[in-house]
């Protein structure tokens, strides 16, 4: 803010609209009052038009919201319809339902008690009128011209108590909203303390699965490495060369099949670093089709790719989300016989992007389909368990879902529902 502005705020100004449908009906009343009087009365055209501007700028005005603005508010808004009723006949103007606009203001925003004082003080004002000092000497003031202002008087106090009722119903109920509102607020932050928690909870867990998994399969290659090394601390093992060079080349590869659990053990279990930026979700699955072409050709499948027409553009991770497909696209390719086809489908629904990867090979057993996502869960025999693990995280670090369809010997459906937007 440059230096010579002022803020709505510094200036006690609320930050309302320029013009509001009330501004128009108090102006148009103002004017429709002005223009229905007969008489020619300055005084009481100047104290409309007083009234109309008044209760278009009290609104907008801050102090008017503190309880010293309050009262000094309805103190003006008795003064000037006490001003208008004497400047147009006293007690028998027609403006004397004027003294409603105070009584109704203090209903509004005052206790009973000051609602009570409030009436009473425009009642009071409203009679002051039958005094001497505003009547000419020679006029007389009839029974029923009293009897006509006591039952105004009335009618004040019935307004005053009926709008009082109402508005301290509607305090009331917006107390009990803000109390119901507090208590949501107090339960939604006991619910995400037990959210941490739980989520606290279940990383231990999964940090232990993690652990006595890979300890689990760190067992055989070990077990391989130290039967190797024991035949070739043997003498007849050393007496033949081809034997040593087998045993050399067990170590080495158990070895390597070491090093490849344990860099798919950091893999999963370290944070992803995710990069969210726009990007066409066509050009990642084709990329991830390029990866595997060669796969594809030797074991004879065919892998085809549909999608909507035009780009596919949302925000997400595109080295992760193609780490994902490629694993699933791996998976699928490996599943087929030769001569089947894998497919691979996407498209936009509502706010979410849906990506299938389907293949008609062997399918995946019911008894497993709950547990293909665990850590170290396989049924290759060469398989480490962590592939579909890193896939549902990834698909998790999009705040998305993934789903699995599979039947015995008519293949496996994998789903991906990614949201278009990622809530901060």
């Amino acid at each position: 803010m440059a230096s010579g502005e002022i803020s709505n705020e510094s200036a006690g100004v609320r930050p309302k609209q320029v013009f509001q449908s009330r501004d128009v009906a108090w102006l148009l009343f103002a004017a429709a009052l002005i223009a229905s009087d007969t008489e020619t009365n300055y005084n009481a055209t100047i104290v409309l038009i007083f009234i109309g501007v008044f209760q278009t700028v009290e609104p907008r005005l801050r102090w008017f919201s503190s309880r010293r603005g309050q009262i000094v508010s309805v103190a003006l808004k008795l003064v000037l319809s006490y001003l208008l009723v004497g400047w147009s006949h006293s007690f028998d103007s027609v403006y004397y339902l004027m003294f409603l606009i105070p009584i109704i203001s203090a209903a509004t925003t005052f206790n009973f008690q000051g609602v009570i004082a409030v009436t009473a003080i425009a009642s009071g004002a409203y009679f002051s009128f039958f005094l001497p000092v505003f009547l000419p000497p020679t006029y007389v003031v009839t029974p029923q011209q009293i009897s006509v202002v006591c039952l105004r008087v009335s009618f004040f106090a019935i307004v005053a108590y009926v709008v009082y009722e109402q508005a301290k119903a509607k305090r009331e109920e917006m107390a009990r909203t803000e109390e119901a509102a507090e208590r949501l607020a107090e339960s939604n932050l006991n619910l995400r303390r037990a959210e941490v928690s739980l989520r606290r909870s279940e990383r231990l867990a999964a940090l232990g699965q993690l652990t006595a998994g890979l300890a689990h399969e760190l067992r055989n290659p070990l077990g391989t490495i130290k039967a190797s090394a024991e035949m070739l601390t043997k003498e007849k093992t050393r007496e033949r060369p081809e034997v040593m060079a087998e045993m050399a080349s067990y170590i080495t590869s158990e070895v390597d099949r070491m090093n490849g659990l344990v860099s798919s053990f950091l893999d999963f279990a370290r944070p992803l670093q995710t990069r969210p930026a726009m990007a066409d979700l066509g050009a990642v699955i084709e990329d991830a089709i390029k990866q595997h072409a060669e796969l594809a050709k030797s074991r004879e499948v065919v892998v085809s790719f549909r999608r909507e027409d035009g780009p596919l553009s949302f925000v997400f991770d595109r080295d992760l989300l193609h780490s994902a497909l490629s694993n699933l696209l791996q998976n699928a390719i490996q599943a087929s016989a030769p001569g089947q086809e894998v497919e691979i489908r996407a498209e936009a629904k509502s706010n979410d992007v849906l990506i299938f990867v389907s293949d008609h090979g062997e399918g995946i057993q019911p008894q497993h389909l709950e547990s293909i996502f665990n850590p170290f869960f396989t049924t290759k025999p060469q398989g480490v368990g962590l592939g579909l693990a890193i896939v549902a995280k990834i698909v998790d670090e999009h705040q998305g879902r993934i789903n699995v369809f599979s039947e015995p010997g008519a293949g496996t459906r994998f789903e991906m529902i990614l949201p278009k937007v990622q809530a901060s």
